[in-house]
This record gives C-alpha cells, sequence and structure tokens, in this order.
C-alpha cells in the first residue's frame, strides 16, 4: 500500500514530536549542571549555523528579505517568549507536566486564529477549546496545590502559539533551512537574554558537552520533521499528531527523572488532548 501525503505528514509529525521530546531530556539534564540560559544559547548556535550551513550549500539566503518582514518579526517575539519561558518551565517543574500544559497550544492557536484571522470556528469547537483550557487548570491545580512555577509552562506554550499563528501571515518561499536557522537563532537569543540576566558561565564537562550534542541533533531532527509535516500533508490531518508528543516525554519522564504524574495531571492531560483532538477534526 503507497502511502499518501497525509500518511507520510503523519509519520513527520510523529518523529518531530520524538525528536522534540528527546531534546526536552538533554536539556533538562544539560541545565543540572550548566545555567540554562547557556544550554539555551549553545544549543540555538550550533543548530543555527549547521542549518545555515546546509542553506548556504544549496545557494539560499541566510537573511532573505521575508526575515525583515512585520509578519516575521512578530514570529520572532513570539518564538524567543515561547523557547525561553518553556525552558525555564523544563528545567524547574517536571517534565511530565510541563508537557501535559504544552498540549494545549493548537487550542490556543485555534481560538486565535478565529479571534485575530477572523476564522470560523463552530460552537462545539469553542466548547473544546473551552474543555481544554478546564484541562490545563485541572493540571495546575489552583488552590493548596497551587506552584507558580506552573504559569512559566503557560506563558511558553502562549509564545509557540503566538508564533504559530504569525505564521500563517509570514511569507511563502521560505526553505526548512532557512527556516530552521532562523528558529534556532531564536533559541540563542532566548539563552542570551536568560544567561545576561543569571551569568555565570562555565565550562561544561564531558558529559555536559554529550547532553549539549544531543539537544543539538535532536532538537534539529525534530524542527526539521516539523516543517517537512506542515508542508506535506493537510494541516488538519498532520496536527493532531503532535499530541504524541505527551506519550513519549511521559515515558521519558517516568523511566529518565522518575516522575509519577498524579491523578490530576492524568485527567487534566486527557481534557486537554481528548478536546483538542475533537476540536482539530471538526469544523
Amino acid at each position: 500500500m503507497s502511502l499518501t501525503d497525509n500518511h507520510r505528514g503523519a509519520v513527520y509529525m510523529t518523529g518531530s514530536m520524538a525528536g522534540f521530546a528527546v531534546e526536552d531530556v538533554f536539556v533538562k539534564a544539560a541545565a543540572r549542571g550548566l545555567p540554562l540560559g547557556q544550554v539555551l544559547l549553545t544549543i540555538g548556535l550550533l543548530g543555527m549555523v549547521t542549518f545555515a550551513a546546509m542553506a548556504a550549500r544549496r545557494g539560499e539566503a541566510l537573511l532573505p528579505p521575508a526575515f525583515r518582514s512585520r509578519p516575521m518579526l512578530i514570529r520572532c517575539g513570539f518564538e524567543i517568549t515561547g523557547r525561553l519561558f518553556y525552558g525555564l518551565a523544563i528545567t524547574l517543574t517536571a517534565l511530565s507536566t510541563t508537557s501535559a500544559i504544552l498540549q494545549a497550544t493548537p487550542l490556543v492557536v485555534v481560538a486565535g486564529a478565529a479571534l485575530v484571522f477572523g476564522e470560523k470556528v463552530s460552537p462545539q469547537r469553542w466548547l473544546a477549546v473551552l474543555a481544554g483550557f478546564a484541562g490545563v487548570l485541572v493540571i495546575l491545580r489552583p488552590g493548596s496545590d497551587f506552584s507558580s512555577l506552573s504559569l512559566l509552562a503557560v506563558v511558553g506554550l502562549l509564545g509557540f502559539a503566538g508564533r504559530d499563528l504569525a505564521t500563517r501571515a509570514a511569507p511563502h518561499g521560505l526553505s526548512n533551512r532557512q527556516l530552521g536557522a532562523l528558529g534556532f537563532a531564536m533559541l540563542a537569543t532566548a539563552g542570551a537574554i536568560l544567561l545576561a540576566v543569571s551569568g555565570g558561565a562555565r565550562m561544561p564537562t564531558g558529559l555536559g558537552l554529550a547532553h549539549l550534542a544531543g539537544g543539538t541533533v535532536f532538537g534539529m531532527a525534530g524542527y526539521h520533521a516539523l516543517t517537512h509535516a506542515m508542508r506535506t500533508g493537510e494541516v488538519s490531518a498532520v496536527t493532531p499528531f503532535r499530541y504524541t508528543r505527551l506519550v513519549f516525554a511521559l515515558v521519558l519522564a517516568m523511566a529518565l527523572f522518575g516522575e509519577r504524574p498524579d491523578l490530576a495531571t492524568w485527567i487534566g492531560a486527557g481534557l486537554v488532548v481528548g478536546s483538542g483532538l475533537f476540536a482539530l477534526t471538526r469544523r
């Protein structure tokens, strides 16, 4: 049986989510021995240089005029916000909790597309968006068990949602390599901002270098697969496979960091994923 574009897009998306989940593990591990800002800056620079070299080899402009367009500048601002606060979240809070909250990003994109671009959203999809937000509240547990650090993940998801919305208005014609170089440049920028505030950069150990290399390799693989996924299949068919990231993240968090998500996290994650799948498969 031959694979359709949607099948290939789903495979790319699933592979992308696996890559990002493993990247999170390396970032969290590297940040145990190095300042987070240094970790993000190093991975960002390594990824940016590699993607830029790939683009140059294909004869593609390293600073195309499209990069200076208003939508791309807005996109960059949101991506820096998402990268910075999500990096803080996976370092300071449980990886399983942060990953579960991040799954609400597509729901915010659905709501934002209606409010910003005037896209029609049915009442059923609005109910799904509200159910997803309720799931995030269940995970956050406002009250006696509430941790303000969990809000870092919420700000991170808002940054990523804004980036995705801005991408819709961005100029076409940019290659995966150019987009990859720009994405990792924003990661480096986020790291530089954090390092300038916190300071404390130091020489990594051999294990630290291995963590940085692993984060770079899997982050690049995830980013490359993501752009392929979004350009191969239909968005409505491919996007639901973003939720596989939660499966990978939960398995890795439990296996490598000994995390044991509580009942509230499982219930909240179920609400977020279930409502997201409903919203993305309905008109």
